[in-house]
């Protein structure tokens, strides 16, 4: 099956940090791929903008090694050379008027125009400003802005405050590329559309919860940042938050932008504290091969955690009593983001104890491999007894769609294009933002003020061995970390 391609509006994006990372990793490649599927009109423009001295024939060899590079495997000649006519460059600061005036001449007006700012966050202001005083925003103009949006909740508020005298909320596309994978819509499909498993989605049914984002890799060269920030405010704060309210929110009204942001609003809200035992942070060590945290962020007093544990509840009808398990860290046995919706154990076993005993469990996997599995109880085969086993329902979209992987959209291809089509229903929205910060950060501030030391784990594990713990005091474990 092919996913059909629904073309969008004439456009014209401009990328601030064009010749950055993001921009060669995801944003041109992702754009390149939407091109190829038939969805970007003729008459699109995509400009690169930042300080640097380019020409267009420069930016164009580097959008082209890009491709080349992340763009996948669908990469012909004719389909680069057809796409990099679309693509432009101008030198632009940021913090001052260079290259404004000509900024403003390659873009013609009455067709949409979004701003995407691939910098950091500290220029969001300044570039919000002159696009407004340089006359580059109208009615059609949209500003997309990556995390960390703020790094605590008083700087967040600033932000919002900032973005807000120039741009009005339904103009601002605050992205987590979590919400642009096709398993984390699909989350949304399976909970309300179908009548199988909506009426088990409670606390009667379900047991709990467990969020897990495991990376195999260490900070690596974002050890400055990383130090600053940690896994609480890099991973839970925003991208597992988000999971979370997918998860636990009511269905809303209409499959709307706000609808589904109130819903989500919601369960922030709703969120307990986290007591400081329902809490474990962890810090990689080295092992001879690889370098321990420390020395990752050249730090040998480094309090920062790169692994984080907790155990967190949402006080509402739905989830009372539910236990939601989230842990997140890097330099883990593997490479794995999933959700498990772990149901609990049927009343009453007719099978007796020898059957052993067995639990549906629904997965919703995000990497690699997206999909979902669905553990069914069934008979072991052959004779000896009535003995029980798991069997898994696999739905693993890859290949549900075709039998080539780059037909699954990328987060980012499907994200731009709904910049692009003014949809905001997968973006975060300012009071969300907000409300998890105020979420977060007593948390934070209690181990700072606390002392807290992060306990080391081996690279290669699943954490500290208290991670561990906060499941098996409680009668559960966590699920294996497996790529």
């Amino acid at each position: 099956m092919v996913s059909r391609v629904i073309p969008v509006d004439p456009f014209d994006l401009v990328i601030f940090g064009g010749t950055g990372d993001l921009a060669r990793r995801k944003i041109l490649p992702g754009l390149f791929r939407r091109f190829v599927a038939g969805q970007m009109p003729d008459d699109a423009q995509i400009i690169g903008a930042a300080r640097g001295d380019m020409d267009d024939s420069e930016y164009r060899a580097m959008t082209e090694d890009a491709i080349r590079e992340f763009g996948g495997r669908k990469v012909s000649d004719d389909a680069v050379a057809r796409f990099l006519e679309r693509v432009h460059f101008t030198t632009v600061d940021a913090m001052g008027d260079e290259g404004w005036a000509k900024l403003a001449e390659k873009l013609p007006p009455g067709r949409v125009r979004a701003f995407y700012f691939s910098v950091a966050p500290s220029l969001f202001g300044a570039l919000a400003e002159r696009l407004r005083h340089f006359g580059l925003a109208d009615a059609a103009s949209r500003i997309v802005v990556e995390k960390p949006f703020g790094h605590d909740l008083h700087s967040a508020r600033a932000l919002n405050r900032v973005l807000e005298e120039y741009f009005a909320e339904d103009e601002i596309y605050r992205i987590d590329h979590y919400l642009g994978k096709e398993t984390v819509q699909n989350l949304m499909a399976v909970r309300f559309g179908n009548m199988l498993f909506e009426p088990l989605w409670n606390a009667q049914y379900v047991d709990h919860i467990q969020i897990t984002v495991a990376e195999t890799v260490g900070v690596g060269g974002r050890g400055s940042y990383y130090d600053k920030s940690g896994a609480m405010r890099d991973m839970v704060q925003n991208h597992i938050m988000q999971l979370l309210c997918l998860i636990a929110m009511e269905p809303p009204a209409r499959f709307e932008p706000d609808a589904v942001r109130d819903e989500k609003l919601k369960v922030i809200r709703a969120l307990d504290p986290v007591p400081a035992h329902h809490l474990v942070r962890g810090q990689y060590s080295g092992n001879g091969t690889h370098p321990s945290y420390c020395d990752d962020v050249e730090d040998p007093r480094s309090r920062t955690e790169s692994f984080v544990a907790l155990r967190a509840h949402v006080s509402n009808w739905r989830w009372a009593g539910t236990p939601f398990y989230i842990r997140t860290g890097k330099r883990l046995r593997a490479r794995t983001s999933e959700i498990a919706v772990v149901f609990k154990d049927a009343p009453h076993s007719i099978f007796g104890a020898d059957a052993g005993r067995h639990r549906n469990v629904l997965v919703i996997r995000l990497q690699p491999n997206e999909g979902m599995t669905l553990d069914v109880t069934i008979k072991e085969p052959g004779p000896g007894g009535m003995r029980l086993m798991d069997a898994p329902l696999d739905l693993t979209f890859a290949d549900a769609m075709s039998p080539d992987a780059d037909e699954v959209p990328d987060a980012y291809e499907r994200l731009i294009m709904d910049v692009i089509r003014g949809n905001q229903t997968l973006f975060m929205r300012g009071d969300e933002v907000e409300a998890a910060w105020a979420w977060t950060d007593p948390l934070i501030d209690e181990w700072e003020a606390r002392g807290d030391v992060p306990q080391p784990y081996d690279i290669g594990a699943a954490g500290p061995e208290d991670a561990l713990m906060l499941m098996h005091r409680d009668g559960r474990k966590w699920r294996e970390i497996r790529g």
